[in-house]
């Protein structure tokens, strides 16, 4: 039987739904990065991050190989980069309405004082 695709949609989002995984598709939008990198960039335990990876990967949303004794993670596709930037583009906007919203309120605020 399979997934009504609103439920995978639904799945798709939970998995993005923690911070460091974001961090991490942000940080690999920049290029391969080895686990140790990763690691600087991210305030988080060796394990913590190892788990996210591990659920990226199963996910495909990322790839990874062995360079030596070095994993080096990657963006699986294109895809993943697209979605963060209408993440960031939603993001901005809604912004951009509050601090509008604010700035009415602040003109009107003070031409009632």
């Amino acid at each position: 039987m399979s997934v009504p695709l609103y439920e995978a949609k639904a799945e798709l989002f939970r998995l993005l739904g923690h911070p460091v995984r974001i961090r991490v598709l942000e940080l690999l939008q920049e290029g391969p990065m080895p686990v140790r990198d990763l690691l600087a960039a991210i305030e988080v335990e060796p394990t913590g991050l190892s788990q996210h990876l591990a659920v990226l990967r199963r996910s495909g949303m990322v790839n990874a190989h062995r360079d030596g004794s070095t994993v080096v993670y990657a963006l699986a596709g294109g895809d993943v980069a697209e979605l963060l930037r209408a993440a960031r583009k939603l993001l901005t906007q809604k912004l951009t309405e509050q601090h509008e919203l604010l700035s009415e309120l602040i003109q009107v605020e003070a031409g009632t004082s």
